[in-house]
C-alpha cells in the first residue's frame, strides 16, 4: 500500500518540527515546503503555527503565491487541517494586537478569553464532543484530554463547524470539521494516544 502523504506548509509560523516527525511516525511521506506549485498539487495539506495570530497571518501572506496554492488545493478537493495558530488562522478575524483578517475559511473570529481568565491555557483539558467531527474525531471519545498551549481563543464559529468544545472560563471550540477544512485549537503531536488517532483521521480515506 502506498504511504500517504501529506504538505506541510512552510511559511515560518513557528516550530514545526513536531509535526513533522508525528506525521512520520504515522508512516506518512511528509513535504514541508513553501513551494505553491506543490502546494497547489497536495491532496493533504497541514497549515501548523506558533505565536501570535497577526505575526502568523503576514507570513502567510508574504510567502510568494503561499496563500493562493492553499485556496487552489481547497478547491479541488484537498483536505485541510489547521493546528493551534493555524487553526485560528482559519477564521475571518483575529483581534490579537489589533484587528486582522483570517482565511475566512470559517465563520468566527478569534478573541481573548473572558477578563479575569488567567493566561495563557496551558495544559491537558477536556473535550466535549459534538455532532460535527464523524470524520476528523472519529474514535475519539467524549472526554478525551489533549494538550492546549494559547491565549485567544475562537468565538461565534457556525454550531455544525464544531466538532469539540473546551471548558476554560467558559466553552470555546477546540476542534472543527466544515467538509475538507478541519482544525484543532490543541497540538494533537502533543497529545499521546489521542492526537495519534486524530491524526490518523486525517491520513485516512480520500480527501
Amino acid at each position: 500500500m502506498t504511504a500517504p502523504r501529506v504538505t506541510v506548509l512552510d511559511y515560518g509560523a513557528g516550530n514545526t518540527a513536531s509535526v513533522v516527525r508525528a506525521f512520520r511516525r504515522l508512516g506518512a511521506g511528509v513535504d514541508f515546503t513553501s513551494d505553491a506549485e506543490r502546494v497547489a498539487g497536495s491532496r493533504r495539506v497541514v497549515l501548523p503555527g506558533v505565536g501570535a495570530f497577526g505575526d502568523a497571518r503576514r507570513r502567510l501572506a508574504a510567502a510568494p503565491g503561499l496563500e493562493e496554492a492553499l485556496r487552489a488545493a481547497l478547491a479541488s478537493g484537498a483536505r485541510l487541517i489547521g493546528l493551534c495558530v493555524g487553526f485560528q488562522l482559519l477564521f475571518e478575524e483575529g483581534l490579537e494586537f489589533g484587528v486582522t483578517k483570517g482565511l475566512g475559511l470559517l465563520g468566527g473570529r478569534v478573541a481573548p478569553f473572558p477578563a479575569g481568565v488567567r493566561t495563557p491555557h496551558i495544559g491537558w483539558n477536556e473535550l466535549e464532543r459534538s455532532a460535527a467531527g464523524k470524520r476528523l474525531l472519529a474514535g475519539v471519545a467524549d472526554g478525551s484530554h489533549v494538550y492546549f498551549v494559547h491565549s485567544y481563543r475562537a468565538e461565534g464559529a457556525a454550531a455544525g463547524d464544531v466538532a469539540a468544545t473546551c471548558d476554560y472560563g467558559g466553552g470555546f471550540p477546540a476542534a472543527v470539521e466544515s467538509g475538507n477544512v478541519w482544525g484543532c485549537q490543541f497540538h494533537p503531536e502533543k497529545s499521546s494516544d489521542v492526537g495519534r488517532l486524530i491524526l490518523t483521521n486525517f491520513l485516512e480515506g480520500a480527501p
